[in-house]
């Protein structure tokens, strides 16, 4: 049996190809529904125990995420503020009334120039 025609050829597979994604579509429904990082809500079947696992797992890491991030946080507002103050210290040693003030930029401290003594302005 030879078939020559497109259309005979479509009209032969078109039901076998209905009936395989009738078949496949609830598979990957219930697959894609459920995803990592997403909400999934099963009513019945499923081991409890297994997901109450994954469920303490997954707190766990964002416990751990949120943590670390506070610790950046805070590292970054302690550089920042350090950073601050130095600038202010900066700007009062440049504004000083004493002559013989400067800044120390690698030391970032305000010193005497006949001494090379920290000063505060």
């Amino acid at each position: 049996m030879k078939i020559t025609s497109l259309p005979r050829l479509i009209n032969a597979f078109l039901p076998l190809a209905l009936v395989m994604l009738a078949w496949q579509t609830p598979a990957l429904a219930q697959a894609t529904n459920c995803t990592q990082g997403s909400t999934c809500v099963s009513v019945g079947g499923g081991n409890d125990s297994m997901s109450k696992e994954q469920a303490r797992q997954s707190q766990q890491q964002w416990d751990d995420t949120h943590r670390l991030r506070n610790k950046v946080n805070t590292r970054v507002e302690k550089n920042f503020d350090k950073f601050d103050r130095a600038e202010d210290a900066k700007d009062n040693c440049d504004r000083s009334e004493n002559l013989n003030a400067y800044w120390e930029p690698n030391t970032q401290r305000c010193l005497d120039r006949l001494s090379g003594r920290q000063i505060n302005p």
